[in-house]
């Protein structure tokens, strides 16, 4: 029997996953983090992106985060994440728009815009447009 470790992840609105998963892969802040069972404990914030969780005798399950926090412990992997969306129920319109209007917030230097904000949300558009694309391509 594969070595497992609980999984949660969870966003202001709901929790996304809890189970146990035999690794788990994510966007950390400085580079793709893989934790597999028994990892070191450790606390670090992550980036827009996907977080893979492989769960026992099934395929990968696929969450988009928007960044958020990684918390290792001791038989538990907790993802705080600003916002979590399940990769079946991502919408490539919606990303799309949403980096269409980001880009076009930056493009108009007039506006009086959080330029920061604007930027954050380009990145996660782009982080979920890839997301995405990822998921088609395993489908």
């Amino acid at each position: 029997m594969a070595m497992t470790v609980q999984v949660d992840v969870v966003s202001a609105e709901e929790r996304i996953f809890s189970g146990l998963a035999e690794f788990v892969v994510l966007p950390g802040e400085n580079g793709e983090l893989g934790i597999l069972p028994g990892h070191t404990p450790l606390i670090t914030r992550i980036r827009p992106g996907e977080v893979r969780i492989k769960v026992p005798n099934h395929e990968e399950e696929c969450i988009f985060v928007a960044g958020g926090l990684l918390e290792v412990q001791p038989g538990l992997v907790t993802v705080l994440a600003d916002t979590a969306i399940r990769g079946r129920d991502l919408d490539e319109a919606k990303a799309n728009e949403a980096k269409r209007a980001a880009e076009e917030a930056l493009a108009n230097r007039e506006a009086g815009i959080d330029y920061a904000a604007a930027q954050a949300e380009l990145a996660s558009a782009i982080a979920q447009l890839a997301a995405i694309h990822k998921l088609n391509k395993r489908h």
